[in-house]
């Protein structure tokens, strides 16, 4: 009986703790960065016109604000959009209203060159941390007051890149991991409470890129990978050192999707060379990459890539004007490729379902995952029009289905 008393205060404690929330989305793609929901009792199939909308919130940011999407934690959500040309952070609260901003410095203006925010907030127990696309990174209490701050194209000697800026930051332990492509450092590693260098990867030669880094392990190592203008590149996270680099350009240095590691293979695709398959070996004390598969067709553009037992589903972009394809992860070969109706753009995934959003017109589909079909369930259209495209990705959190369109932020009740 003891025992049973113990385990009891145990749990209250755990789940009464202010820093416990079932519903939390606390960084781009979610807590481990695989962009699955663990929500459960959610609809299977939508009524006429969508899930019930609960709120749409006006004003995160002003005329073109941004691309970010959300990230939430014990009752507050956090995004940033564009204001005066300032880059904003905001947080609401779950009924959609405003708590709180914080002025991040100067925005991403350039008209020709989409302007908008484009990071999404990452939280860590008590502590929020925002790039912005000038290379801004703010460390915030929960309540919105500064920490630190450091411009880490300046202190690692970095030049910008064309559409700007658009990593999310990693947290892992006590670290904090960033992309900056300098001459000072290529992959930096930074205390997450004082902003102070740990240790910065030598330059690689060549700029960063825009996706997010992903962190394994291997054997006894843990490894960060993430993108650079020509190609991929990882890391030992302990230290910093170079593991392994491989080439795989694209017509203008983008490559936007984050990597994808699963059972000792890395993917990585852009809009331009398609994608590639690469298994990790080891050979004298050094891993080496060996392409294993490539697939034109795969030319993934803004992260729309997910594994679900053992096929890949994505959102083309070149390829046929831009489709929802599945393709093979063991060999690399085209299930199918269909959807023409909505086009390319980008998705989540919660018990079971694809939520899939149509960068045109922002159309929503509830995709049910088969290597055979393309299996569209359901499907409704925000209800406003935009003349700019959907490019902030989907969330799922607490049975809520939240989408962001430019200054637009909508929730949805998911509960079945």
């Amino acid at each position: 009986m003891p025992h049973v008393l113990l385990l009891l205060s145990w749990f209250l404690l755990l789940f009464l703790s202010p820093g416990f929330c079932a519903a939390d989305w606390p960084m781009f793609h979610g807590p481990d960065g695989k962009n699955r929901s663990p929500d459960t009792g959610l609809l299977t199939v939508w009524p006429e016109g969508g899930p019930k909308l609960v709120w749409r919130t006006e004003g995160i940011g002003e005329t073109i604000s941004g691309y970010s999407a959300v990230s939430l934690q014990n009752g507050r959500l956090f995004t940033t959009g564009n204001r005066n040309e300032r880059s904003i952070i905001y947080c609401l609260d779950l009924d959609g209203k405003k708590l709180w901003e914080y002025d991040n410095g100067p925005a991403w203006i350039e008209r020709r060159v989409f302007p908008g925010t484009r990071s999404t907030p990452t939280i860590d127990g008590d502590y929020l941390y925002d790039f912005t696309a000038h290379g801004e990174l703010t460390c915030l209490t929960i309540e919105g007051k500064k920490v630190w701050n450091r411009n880490m194209m300046a202190d690692f000697e970095a030049e910008n890149i064309i559409w700007g800026l658009s990593e999310s930051i990693r947290i892992d332990g006590d670290r904090l991991y960033c992309a900056p492509g300098g001459k000072k450092g290529s992959f930096v590693a930074l205390d997450k409470r004082t902003g102070e260098t740990i240790w910065a990867t030598p330059w690689l030669g060549e700029k960063t890129s825009y996706a997010s880094p992903i962190i394994f392990e291997r054997g006894a190592r843990r490894i960060i990978a993430t993108t650079y203008a020509k190609g991929l590149f990882g890391v030992d996270a302990e230290n910093g050192e170079l593991l392994f680099r491989f080439r795989h350009e694209h017509q203008y240095d983008i490559n936007c999707t984050r990597l994808l590691y699963h059972d000792d293979h890395l993917l990585i695709t852009n809009s331009t060379t398609g994608a590639v398959q690469l298994k990790l070996t080891d050979k004298e004390g050094k891993i080496i990459l060996e392409e294993t598969w490539r697939n034109k067709d795969l030319d993934n553009l803004h992260d729309g890539v997910m594994l679900l037992d053992g096929f890949l589903y994505a959102s083309s972009y070149d390829f046929r004007g831009g489709v929802f394809m599945c393709v093979d992860w063991k060999d690399g070969s085209t299930q199918y490729s269909d959807g023409r109706d909505v086009g390319k753009g980008s998705f989540t995934w919660a018990e079971g379902f694809i939520y899939f959003l149509s960068e045109r017109g922002a159309h929503v589909l509830l995709i049910r995952p088969d290597p055979e079909k393309y299996d569209v369930i359901s499907r409704f259209n925000l209800p406003d029009t935009w003349d700019t495209p959907t490019w902030a990705h989907p969330v799922i959190c607490g049975k809520r289905l939240y989408i962001r369109n430019d200054t637009v932020l909508y929730c949805y009740d998911l509960n079945r």
